[in-house]
């Protein structure tokens, strides 16, 4: 029996999946449970397991491609299926005939016969796998994508393979693909003219013109298209005038970005640039500091606090901590700072609800520690901090941080934050103007610590000082607020005993 796996919902109801790589190929024995795939949503990189134990049969999304819930990303046959057993033996004929072995497999040998003893894969089966984007790669190249050499698995069909079609018939080395007459290219050159094709002209190069007759959704369309109508080519008149047709403005609208998109090709094939794309975590990354950024109005109140004292109580308990096998930072004494101050000022420690209109101020303290990730910036959560002493808040923290880092920490790791706390300077700099987490309503950024000079008891001496920034939504917050908080924040900082009452 054949089975076909959709990608489930591999979090809280995402709607999509990046797979960033299989674990397993076509033709390999797999059991139920075992990893087969690695999904990456918005936050976290998942495992996807097999659901029976079998062979795989076919593989229909390619790594790196960005997957809804629900489409079916592999198939297997399952153990004690002859059938499917008898299709394992030759692993090209798999391989060729996997794109059809989701409607049935016995549909498998009437096509071995033909189209499939050349190794070919899918280009003449009827049915072709290819990622969407191949799809419209195709479209915009005019490529046949039915007519594609898919080199992937199962004959799928990836942008290169596109890509490749549409140079060979560039190249000009015969129908390549197709018996039939080669498609008109999209690309065509409109100087000289082909007065025998009384089409629309297909053209990169543009006309120039002074006047040009259409009609006025004509030029609406061409507006609306970024195209300049009296530069579309056309073959037309009327009254002795150039007359553009909707199908020209398309025409010539899609030959230009054809020609963009070669040109971006082109120098991403020199090396002069690079094309990553934007999805999973840094998309989600992206999309919620545009929504921060553009939800609250942010206001930054930067100040320095003189840390002497803290250093030297931290280089103290540094060793004792590291006795009880935990890493002491500067961090759990900021944490606690933040959460004596959030009590004296609970609005800096709340939400906006839009809806009700209601400020919604939170009687626990959820603070969230920015960590810088090789995939992104992630934000652990140290869950009800109040209720915790330095070492607890260290050793949670060091394992929250540790497995975002790892990208291990799961979705509910980084949620629930009711107040965020980054530490710029552990990279180097001195202020910021940090975005807030909405929909939390504040964030504070600490800068390095440095020995700068200070006058004490009417003396220039060298003092440890620490620069704070913090960002605040407006809509909840005062500027004066912000300046009390920041203050209460430093009066724990340099006179860290103070800690101990908290």
């Amino acid at each position: 029996m054949v089975r076909e796996f959709e990608l489930p919902d591999v979090g809280e109801g995402v709607a999509e999946g990046e797979i960033v790589g299989w674990l397993v190929e076509v033709g390999d024995a797999v059991e139920e449970d075992q990893p087969v795939a690695e999904v990456e949503t918005d936050k976290a990189v998942v495992e996807v397991p097999s659901p029976v134990d079998g062979t795989v049969q076919a593989i229909h999304a390619d790594a790196g491609e960005l997957v809804p819930v629900g489409t079916v990303i592999i198939t297997f046959a399952e153990d004690g299926d002859e059938t499917a057993t008898e299709d394992e033996e030759p692993s090209e004929t798999r391989t060729d005939t996997a794109t059809e072995t989701r409607s049935e497999v016995g549909a498998v040998e009437s096509k071995d016969d033909g189209a499939s003893d050349d190794g070919s894969g899918s280009a003449s089966s009827g049915r072709v796998f290819a990622a969407p984007s191949a799809r419209r790669l195709a479209r915009e190249l005019d490529v046949d994508i039915g007519a594609v050499d898919g080199s992937g698995p199962g004959g799928r069909v990836s942008d290169t393979d596109v890509r490749a079609a549409a140079e060979s018939d560039d190249d000009g080395d015969g129908a390549s693909t197709a018996d039939e007459p080669a498609p008109k290219p999209a690309v065509e050159r409109v100087e000289g003219g082909d007065e025998s094709d009384p089409g629309p002209a297909m053209a990169t190069g543009s006309a120039s013109r002074e006047r040009t007759l259409a009609a006025p959704a004509t030029r609406r369309l061409a507006e609306e298209s970024g195209i300049d109508i009296d530069s579309v080519p056309t073959d037309e008149e009327r009254d002795g005038e150039a007359f553009v047709t909707p199908a020209a403005v398309e025409a010539f609208a899609e030959s230009q970005r054809a020609a963009q998109d070669a040109d971006r090709a082109a120098l991403a094939g020199s090396g002069g640039e690079e094309r990553i794309p934007y999805r999973g975590m840094r998309r989600t990354i992206g999309e919620q500091m545009a929504r921060s950024k553009a939800t609250a109005p942010h206001v930054t109140h930067h100040d320095e606090v003189d840390v002497t004292e803290l250093v030297e109580t931290r280089s103290e308990l540094k060793a004792e901590a590291e006795e009880r096998g935990i890493g002491l930072s500067y961090m759990p004494f900021v944490m606690k700072a933040c959460v004596a101050a959030l009590r004296a000022f609970p609005s800096m420690n709340a939400m906006l609800d839009e809806e009700a209109e209601e400020i919604v101020e939170k009687h626990y303290y959820n603070i969230g520690v920015a960590t810088a990730t090789d995939a992104g910036l992630m934000v652990p959560v140290v869950r009800n901090a109040d209720e915790r002493n330095l070492l607890e808040l260290a050793s949670e923290m060091n394992e929250l941080v540790g497995k975002a880092r790892e990208r291990s920490i799961s979705r509910e790791e980084m949620q629930g934050g009711t107040f965020t706390v980054t530490n710029v300077g552990a990279i180097g700099g001195e202020y910021a103007t940090p975005i807030i987490n909405v929909p939390e309503v504040a964030i504070l950024a600490l800068g390095a610590i440095k020995e700068k000079p200070r006058v004490v008891d009417g003396e220039v001496v060298p003092r440890h000082v620490l620069t704070l920034s913090l960002s605040i939504d407006h809509r909840v917050i005062d500027g004066a607020i912000a300046a009390q908080f920041t203050n209460r924040v430093m009066k724990y900082l340099e006179n860290p005993q103070l800690l101990l009452l908290e």
